[in-house]
C-alpha cells in the first residue's frame, strides 16, 4: 500500500541518518500510520453503519480485523465470515405476500445442500406418517415421537410447495390464509357443517366455527366466561387438547389469554398446521402413553370440546396427566359427548345408555383427583371442574379412597419420554388449608415481570431473585439491540410466530409482550437447571426439547429463530449440520434467524449455512467489538418446489 510504504522510507531514512527523530517526524509517522490502518479496514469490509432503508444491519460483517502494532503495514487478519468485497446489508423483508421477485441464493459455500424430494414438503421428522406404522396403534403410541435413526435423516433442504407466499399479517391472518401454504382441502369437505375452515379462491377463510361452538368460538369463550372468571387477569395459560383448527385459542388473545394447542399428526388432515398458517401457538401431540412435553402446573385452565379423548378408561391416567399440568385451583372444560347428553344424544349417534356410562365415569375419575365440579345454571353444554389448591383434604381423603394413590415420582417435571402413571402428582407442602400450594401468583399482566414462586421459594437451584430480575434487564436491553440492527425487527406484521431454542427464564419473550408476537420458549433437555416451569409462571408458553431431534411441528412454522448458545450447549452431544437443517425445516422462506453464541462457534456455523440457501453477516454483541460473543443474522432466502435450482 503506497501509505505504508512512505512511512516505511521515512522510518529507515531516520534510522540511517542516525539523528533523533524530531517531534515532526513523529507526528507525521503516526498520522500516515493511523491513515493506513482506516483504509485497511475500509478495504476488508467497511465501518459500521445505521440501518438503511432497504434493511441494513447496523455493523460490518468484518467483526475480526486486528492491526498489527508495527508502523511498516497495517495487516488486517479476516475472518472466515469476512469477504473481499464489502458484503450487502441483509434484506429482511417480506417479499413473496403475493407473486413477488425471486430472492437469489447465498454465496459459495464449503458444501451445497440440495432440496429434498417434493414428498418431503410436509416432513414432520419425529411423527412420520411411514414410520410410525411400525409402531403400536393400541391407545395411539404410534402417533407419539419416533425420530429417525442417525441413518435414516434428511440431509436436504425440505422444500415449500410451489406458489408459497407469506402468510397474512396478524390479527388477518387469524381468519384468511393461502390455500397455497397448506394445499389441503380434506378439512374443508369434513368439517363443512361445523365452519371450521372454507375454501375461498386461492385462501382459506376460518369463520371461527367448531363443531361444539356453531355460534362461533367469541360466542362459546363468553359462555365458559359465565362459569370461570376469564376476563380478571387470573387466568393466562390454557391448553386446548385435539385442538382442531385452534379457533378456541385464536379467539382467546384478545382476552390475553395464551393457549398451547395441539392435536396428533393426521387424526385431521393438517389442523396444526393450519393453527400455525393462522399466527396461533400450537404443536404435534397426542394423549397416549408419555407425559405431555409440559412441567408440573404449567395450565391455568385446560379444555377439551369434542376432542375424542377416552377420558374415563385405562384408570382415568388421561385426567391424571392434566391434573399433573394444571395449576392449583386451575380449571378443566369439557364439552361435547357425553356432556348435556339428555339432548344431544340423536345427534351423536349413540345410546342413552353408552352416553350416561360414559358421564359418570369421568365424574367418578374427576371425583377421585379431588377435584370439584362447578355447577351454575348457565353452564349448558359446558362442563368445568376446579382442582384443589392444595393438597390437604385430598391426603385426607386417601384414607378412604385408595385409589388413585399419591405418585412415588419425585420430579413431577419430569417430561420427555418420561410415562404417564395413574396417580395424583402431589403438590407442594402448605401449612394451612387456605394457602396456595407452590405459591400465589400474580394475575396478568404483573405476573410477567414479577419473581416467579419456583425462583421465590428456592427451588431453582442457583437462581435467586436478583438473577431474575438482572435477566430480565438484560433481555431489555438485548432485544433493543436486536431492533436496531434489524431494522423490522419492530415493524408490526412482519413476525408473528417465533421460537427461542433456549429461552432460559423467558427473558426474550417477556422483552416482547408489547409487540403483536408470540413465543414458543424451548428449555433444552440437556441443561443443568429446569426453568420451564418458570416460564409459565410469568404467563408464557414452552415445551422441553431435545435439539439433537426433531421438533414436534409442521415445516415452515416460525418467521424468526432465536438460538442464544445453543450450538455450544450441543458441540459434544450431536452434529451442528443436524441442528441447522431441522432450523431450516421449521423456518419460514424469507424468515429471520438470529444466532448468540462465541464468534468461533458462528464462523464455523456460517460455512455450514452458506450452503443452504442462506444470507447471513457476523455483526458484534450490544456491549461492542471486544466481547467474544457475537450475533449471526441469517435471511431463509425463498425458493419453492420447481425452483431447486435456483
Amino acid at each position: 500500500m503506497a501509505v505504508g510504504a512512505t512511512a516505511t522510507k521515512l522510518h529507515l531514512l531516520s534510522s540511517a541518518g542516525g539523528r533523533r527523530p524530531s517531534l515532526l517526524q513523529l507526528a507525521a509517522v503516526a498520522v500516515l500510520c493511523s491513515v493506513s490502518y482506516l483504509l485497511g479496514i475500509w478495504h476488508h469490509g467497511g465501518f459500521s453503519a445505521p440501518p438503511g432503508a432497504n434493511g441494513g444491519v447496523a455493523s460490518s460483517v468484518s467483526i475480526a480485523t486486528t492491526a498489527s502494532v508495527s508502523c511498516v503495514s497495517p495487516t488486517p487478519t479476516v475472518s472466515a465470515a469476512a469477504s473481499s468485497k464489502p458484503s450487502p446489508p441483509l434484506d429482511f423483508a417480506a417479499h413473496h405476500t403475493a407473486e413477488g421477485l425471486e430472492v437469489g441464493s447465498s454465496g459459495e459455500a464449503r458444501r451445497e445442500y440440495e432440496a429434498c424430494p417434493s414428498k418431503y414438503s410436509e416432513y414432520t421428522p419425529c411423527e412420520d406418517v411411514e414410520r410410525s406404522l411400525r409402531f403400536p396403534r393400541d391407545r395411539l403410541v404410534y402417533r407419539e415421537r419416533h425420530c429417525p435413526s442417525e441413518g435414516e435423516r434428511l440431509r436436504c433442504l425440505v422444500p415449500a410447495p410451489k406458489g408459497y407466499h407469506n402468510p397474512f399479517p396478524w390479527p388477518a391472518s387469524r381468519d384468511v390464509a393461502w390455500f397455497a401454504n397448506v394445499p389441503h382441502k380434506e378439512l374443508t369437505v369434513e368439517k363443512a357443517v361445523q365452519n371450521w375452515i372454507h375454501v375461498d379462491g386461492d385462501k382459506f377463510r376460518f369463520p371461527g366455527g367448531g363443531t361444539m361452538f356453531p355460534h362461533g368460538a367469541s360466542a362459546y369463550i363468553d359462555d365458559i366466561g359465565k362459569i370461570i372468571p376469564l376476563h380478571d387477569g387470573s387466568i393466562r395459560t390454557a391448553l386446548d387438547t385435539g385442538c382442531g383448527v385452534a379457533s378456541w385459542g385464536a379467539y382467546l388473545l384478545s382476552r390475553n389469554i395464551l393457549a398451547m394447542s395441539f392435536a396428533p399428526r393426521d387424526s385431521h388432515e393438517a389442523q396444526v398446521q393450519f393453527a400455525l398458517e393462522r399466527g396461533v401457538p400450537a404443536m404435534i401431540g397426542v394423549l397416549s402413553s408419555n407425559r405431555l412435553t409440559y412441567p408440573a402446573r404449567a395450565f391455568d385452565m385446560a379444555h377439551c370440546s369434542r376432542c375424542l379423548i377416552p377420558w374415563q378408561l385405562y384408570d382415568g391416567l388421561y385426567l391424571a396427566e392434566v391434573d399433573r399440568i394444571l395449576r392449583p385451583g386451575g380449571y378443566w372444560i369439557l364439552s361435547g359427548p357425553p356432556i348435556n347428553w339428555k339432548k344431544h344424544w340423536k345427534g351423536w349417534q349413540r345410546t342413552k345408555e353408552d352416553l350416561n356410562a360414559e358421564q359418570e365415569a369421568i365424574e367418578a375419575v374427576a371425583k377421585s383427583l379431588c377435584w370439584k365440579k362447578i355447577t351454575v345454571k348457565e353452564a349448558g353444554d359446558i362442563a368445568v371442574w376446579q382442582k384443589p389448591t392444595n393438597h390437604i383434604h385430598c391426603k385426607t381423603s386417601r384414607k378412604v379412597i385408595k385409589s388413585p394413590p399419591f405418585c412415588s415420582n419425585k420430579n413431577p417435571d419430569a417430561a420427555w419420554y418420561d410415562k404417564m402413571e395413574a396417580c395424583i402428582t402431589p403438590l407442594p407442602e402448605v401449612s394451612d388449608i387456605k394457602e396456595i400450594a407452590g405459591g400465589q401468583l400474580k394475575k396478568w399482566p404483573q405476573r410477567l415481570t414479577a419473581v416467579p414462586p419456583r425462583i421465590a421459594s428456592g427451588s431453582i437451584e442457583g437462581v435467586t431473585d436478583e438473577i431474575f430480575l438482572e435477566d430480565t434487564e438484560l433481555w431489555k436491553k438485548r432485544v433493543g439491540h436486536y431492533r436496531s440492527v434489524i431494522s423490522q425487527f419492530g415493524q408490526k406484521g412482519r413476525y408473528r410466530n417465533l421460537l427461542d431454542m433456549n429461552a432460559r427464564f423467558g427473558g426474550f419473550a417477556a422483552a416482547l409482550v408489547d409487540d403483536p408476537v408470540w413465543v414458543m420458549n424451548m428449555v433444552p433437555t440437556v441443561g443443568n437447571i429446569t426453568t420451564l416451569g418458570v416460564i409459565y409462571e410469568r404467563g408464557l408458553i414452552g415445551s422441553y426439547q431435545d435439539w439433537c431431534e426433531g421438533m414436534s411441528t409442521y415445516p415452515r412454522t416460525y418467521d424468526l429463530i432465536h438460538a442464544d448458545s445453543v450450538f455450544t450447549l450441543y458441540k459434544d452431544r450431536c452434529e451442528m449440520e443436524n441442528i441447522l437443517l431441522e432450523m431450516d425445516r421449521i423456518l419460514r422462506p424469507e424468515g429471520t434467524v438470529i444466532i448468540r453464541d462465541d464468534v468461533d462457534m458462528l464462523v464455523k456455523i456460517k460455512s455450514i449455512t452458506d450452503g443452504m440457501r442462506w444470507n447471513s453477516q457476523i455483526v458484534d454483541h450490544e456491549d461492542g467489538p471486544l466481547v467474544r460473543e457475537k450475533l449471526l443474522l441469517v435471511v431463509k432466502t425463498y425458493w419453492t418446489l420447481g425452483e431447486e435450482k435456483q
